[in-house]
């Protein structure tokens, strides 16, 4: 089973955009030596606390900085965009690194409804005739329309969900496939069951690529891995509550924080279907997982204020793994 990074670029209180943006970078380096397969950022908009409001960006940076990386997005979101700006967008990406870049897509909007208006595609065009679209300019063209530059390796397309109907729609499409267990926990086994059943060969895909993202903390120190764990946490609360502009608070901010009842279960709700503590605690977890759901790959998005802190999860998440 292959290991790879979801990023969402969080920026955290003291911090500025810029600051998050070059611990991504740095993160990918770090990654890449742990064996990590691939390092994809996500899609949001007109929220100041993750910078990830342009993956197709992004990804050249990171790109440039490592070597083996797969590099992409976790996802574009596709009614955002025209599927032909996407398509030349990832063509550059493609030409420049072949055999590098991964064009996921996702149908959500990642931002305000006023944020979306901006943005969207003026045709409002449905999302499967979207892809359609989105397929045909790396295969040649779409009605005598072809996306500049053409790579001889185009990005390989997955798609990106939290649902049962979003996997089946995967599987019927030939695609691999991302389950946010980050975004929705629980529903995983039940998700990916769905697409190996609907899963029909493409010229894309052969067999059933079934992948699954999950939120994980891990600190040598449970206490210390929950502490990390609640700082992300908390900003969601504040800008669910108090400020939708709010950075993230830092980890003492956090710690000095006294939840209330429905923050606190808020807090679990987010928390406890996800992978926090020591290698010790993950791993149980971990494994019941995997062997529920029989993944390809596990993506793995780790948001916490120290960036040390960060890249160490990570290294010793890949152990976790190693051992199972």
């Amino acid at each position: 089973m292959h290991l790879s990074v979801h990023d969402t670029v969080p920026v955290w209180r003291g911090d500025t955009g810029g600051d998050a943006l070059r611990r991504t970078i740095d993160l990918a380096r770090a990654v890449e030596g742990f064996g990590y397969r691939r390092h994809w950022v996500a899609e949001h908009h007109s929220t100041p606390a993750l910078a990830t409001s342009a993956p197709a960006v992004l990804a050249g940076p990171i790109l440039a900085a490592t070597s083996t990386l797969t590099v992409g997005s976790g996802a574009v979101l596709l009614p955002n965009h025209a599927p032909y700006a996407v398509a030349e967008q990832f063509g550059v990406l493609a030409s420049l690194y072949p055999g590098r870049v991964d064009l996921g897509l996702g149908r959500a909007t990642g931002g305000s409804p006023q944020a979306s208006a901006r943005l969207g595609d003026p045709r409002h065009g449905e999302f499967g005739g979207q892809i359609a679209e989105l397929r045909a300019y790396f295969s040649g063209g779409d009605g005598g329309v072809r996306a500049v530059p053409e790579p001889e390796i185009p990005p390989r397309l997955w798609l990106v969900g939290s649902s049962a109907s979003s996997a089946a729609a995967a599987g019927r499409l030939g695609l691999p496939y991302v389950y946010a267990h980050a975004i929705v926990g629980g529903g995983a086994p039940e998700a990916l069951d769905a697409y190996r059943a609907a899963f029909r060969p493409s010229a894309d895909l052969a067999e059933p690529y079934a992948s699954v993202a999950v939120i994980a903390v891990v600190n040598d120190e449970d206490e210390r891995a929950h502490r990390l764990a609640n700082a992300f946490v908390l900003g969601q609360i504040l800008m669910r509550t108090v400020d939708p502009n709010t950075l993230l608070p830092t980890e003492e901010e956090a710690a000095a924080h006294r939840f209330t009842r429905s923050e606190e279960v808020f807090l679990r709700q987010r928390i406890d279907p996800q992978f926090v503590g020591s290698p010790a605690s993950v791993a149980p977890r971990l494994d019941a997982l995997l062997r529920r759901t029989r993944p390809d790959e596990l993506f793995v998005l780790t948001q916490v204020p120290d960036h040390t802190a960060r890249v160490r999860s990570y290294e010793l998440l890949a152990k976790v793994v190693s051992s199972l």
